[in-house]
């Protein structure tokens, strides 16, 4: 998968796995990352599917209507190809913190509900429910941060709210940050991540 990745000065801190919105890429989340933590690593993913033009992390059928099929192959790609970037850029595979913003955060919340072991925790941004009708792994010892709008078109309050219920009933610990907002990615919301992070 085409990545950037950029190797941090603490090497005990978390890698940072940055997954863009749609029409995004590999760039857009770099200065997020940085305002998260500025000494970690950071490899940041380019989504392999094309929407007119625009990439993607998997397909969907239409506005908030995924490809089930194209969501479960391509969570395995990404959760293999982090496999092989941790033996490429020698970074520990046990300790990624995902921050994903719409399109890119549903991925990632893909890569808790398929994969036990894919991530040490995430930040969600504007996150749907990936799928419904599954048993999510045990994710006991996973931290989840999901920033929410109350007037988001894309991704309604109970959207979010759903997603928060499914996580915590996997045993993961998940922490909800409300803005009277749409889908838009705020200042105010990164640094409430922010703020939670340093908490881990």
């Amino acid at each position: 998968m085409k990545h950037i990745f950029k190797k941090g000065q603490d090497s005990n801190k978390p890698t940072l796995l940055l997954l863009h919105g749609t029409g995004g890429n590999e760039l857009d989340l770099l200065p997020i990352a940085g305002r998260i933590d500025d000494k970690a690593s950071i490899l940041s993913v380019r989504g392999n599917v094309l929407e007119n033009g625009m990439p993607r992390f998997f397909k969907r059928l239409s506005e908030g209507i995924f490809d089930e099929e194209d969501l479960i192959f391509r969570t395995k790609e990404l959760n293999q190809f982090l496999d092989e970037a941790a033996e490429e850029h020698k970074f520990e595979r046990d300790n990624i913190i995902a921050i994903g913003y719409s399109n890119g955060a549903n991925i990632a919340a893909s890569l808790l509900f398929h994969y036990q072991d894919a991530l040490k925790g995430a930040i969600l941004h504007h996150p749907m429910v990936p799928r419904r009708g599954i048993e999510l792994p045990d994710l006991s010892d996973k931290s989840v941060f999901i920033a929410a709008g109350t007037n988001d078109p894309i991704c309604p309050p109970s959207e979010s709210k759903e997603l928060e219920d499914l996580l915590k009933n996997a045993n993961a610990k998940v922490e909800m940050y409300w803005e009277n907002r749409g889908h838009q990615l705020t200042v105010e919301e990164v640094e409430a991540a922010s703020r939670w992070y340093v908490t881990l």
